[in-house]
C-alpha cells in the first residue's frame, strides 16, 4: 500500500505574474472578495523576517511529529513556489527550523506556511523569508514518515490544492483556487482601491457614516 509514501510532482501552478499582483493587495482583501470564505485560522503566526509573500502551493502532508517528506518538498520545490504543510496542527514537535528554511530560502522558494510548529524563532526573525505556521517548540522532529507531497492538503481549515494561489502577511493567509485567481485578484484590486480612497475620506473627516442608523433600523434596533 503507497498511500502515506506517495509522491506526485505538482504540473499545474498559479500564474507568477498573479502572485506578483497579489503581493500588493493586503491578504484580507483577498479574502474579502472571496466572500470571507478562504482564510485560514487566525492562529497562523508570521516567524520571518520578510511579511508579505505569495507564490503557487506545493503541497505536503505530513505525519504529526515527522519532516522526512518536508525534507524532500524543499528539495523539489521550485523558485517562487510557498510550500504549504499539513501538519495536523500539532505544536509538540517542530517540524522546520532554521536550516530546513534556509536551505528553501537558498533554493529560492518564496516560503513555507506550516499547519504546526517551527523552531529557532530569533534566527527566523532575521531572515528574509517568509514563514507562517501555528506556533513554535524548542522540541525537534522525526525522520520516519508517512507522508505526502503534491496531493491536496488541510490546512488551517481550509483545502489547499496543488497550485493554488497562496497569499500571506502580518494578518495571516489566505488560498485562492488556482481556477479563480485572475478573477480573484483583479476584484481584491478593485476592492482594495475602495478602501484606499476611504482611507483619505477619514482623513478628511468626510468619511460617509450615512448608512450606520438605516442598518440599524432596517434590523429593529432600539434608540439607533
Amino acid at each position: 500500500m503507497t498511500i502515506g509514501f506517495r509522491i506526485r510532482p505538482v504540473t499545474g501552478r498559479v500564474d507568477l505574474a498573479l502572485c506578483a499582483r497579489a503581493l500588493a493587495v493586503p491578504a484580507a482583501n483577498i479574502g474579502d472578495v472571496m466572500n470571507r470564505m478562504q482564510s485560514l485560522s487566525g492562529t497562523f503566526h508570521a516567524y520571518g523576517g520578510r511579511k508579505r509573500m505569495a507564490g503557487p502551493a506545493f503541497t505536503v502532508k505530513a505525519r504529526s511529529g515527522d519532516n522526512l517528506l518536508l525534507h524532500r518538498a524543499v528539495d523539489m520545490a521550485q523558485p517562487g513556489d510557498v510550500i504549504v504543510c499539513d501538519g495536523n496542527g500539532d505544536l509538540t514537535v517542530a517540524l522546520m527550523g532554521d536550516l530546513m528554511l534556509g536551505h528553501a530560502m537558498q533554493r529560492g522558494i518564496a516560503g513555507v506556511v506550516i499547519d504546526g510548529a517551527v523552531r529557532d524563532v530569533a534566527s527566523l526573525a532575521k531572515m528574509a523569508f517568509g514563514v507562517w505556521a501555528r506556533g513554535h517548540t524548542p522540541a525537534g522532529p522525526w525522520k520516519e514518515g508517512p507522508g505526502e507531497i503534491g496531493t491536496p492538503v488541510s490546512c488551517g481549515g481550509q483545502v489547499v490544492m496543488p497550485g493554488d494561489l497562496i497569499a500571506c502577511d502580518e494578518d495571516g493567509c489566505v488560498v485562492v483556487p488556482r481556477e479563480e485567481a485572475a478573477e480573484v485578484i483583479a476584484a481584491a484590486e478593485a476592492h482594495n482601491a475602495k478602501e484606499v480612497k476611504a482611507e483619505a475620506a477619514i482623513r478628511a473627516g468626510t468619511w460617509d457614516r450615512s448608512w450606520v442608523i438605516p442598518a440599524l433600523t432596517a434590523k429593529g434596533c432600539e434608540g439607533a
